[in-house]
């Protein structure tokens, strides 16, 4: 199914929020997936929260351990030299085969600009390869770096990583999701979505972390919180 970006969708100077894109995106699973299948993706969000995994997760007031992470060409990227600039703005997304994460990223790169002006760092991590990293910052023209976390560790760092259930599994390898391909690793971990707000001193000032994929903060949000920060 195709999905349509931010720019396909602004009318004038207008842009949709994230939100009324995805309710879209939900639109169309729902006409187009199978009833079956939308229920065991359903089921492993239910599961996923039940288990407590947000709660686990690092939270405002935690530290967040520094990374070394290469980007989508390559390049070394590290979180204390991003720090140094100022806060850092860090998505954890799942992978480009996801559209509510295409989605989501889609939305920062639009305020991609507004987050700079505010002295700000951003970057988007997730375990998929290098080459997935580059072709979805190409197809999207994503101006942030695309950073390759190998077997989900600062993830795991940050409380964020599950296993795909094997239920599940089967599913993504009929619709051609091989998360061992993709990801360069057999482990079929993933980590739910989050989006933090980091400090010069590593500190976490933000933390919206979500085990329902579908659902992920309005970009507004963090402009309007990294406003509220001192200069």
């Amino acid at each position: 199914m195709k999905w349509r970006s931010l720019e396909e969708t602004t009318t004038g100077s207008e842009t949709r929020s994230l939100a009324e894109v995805f309710v879209e995106r939900k639109e169309l699973i729902a006409k187009y997936v199978p009833a079956d299948i939308q229920a065991i993706h359903a089921r492993v969000i239910t599961e996923l929260g039940q288990s407590g995994i947000a709660g686990r997760s690092l939270q405002p007031g935690s530290q967040a351990l520094g990374f070394e992470l290469s980007d989508h060409k390559g390049d070394l990227v590290r979180s204390g030299d991003l720090l140094r600039e100022g806060p850092l703005v860090v998505c954890f997304f799942r992978g480009r085969w996801c559209p509510f994460c295409v989605g989501q990223l889609e939305a920062m790169n639009v305020i991609y600009s507004q987050i700079r002006d505010f002295g700000a760092s951003f970057a988007a991590i997730s375990p998929q390869t290098q080459h997935h990293s580059y072709l979805m910052a190409d197809q999207h023209h994503f101006r942030f770096p695309l950073l390759f976390d190998t077997e989900n560790k600062v993830a795991r760092e940050f409380g964020l990583v599950y296993g795909v259930p094997e239920y599940q599994q089967e599913i993504y390898q009929r619709v051609f999701i091989n998360l061992p391909f993709v990801n360069g690793d057999s482990s079929w971990e993933l980590p739910i979505p989050a989006t933090y707000v980091i400090d010069r001193d590593s500190s976490i000032l933000y933390a919206k972390v979500n085990p329902d994929y579908t659902e992920r903060p309005e970009p507004s949000e963090i402009i309007q919180f990294l406003s509220q920060l001192p200069a």
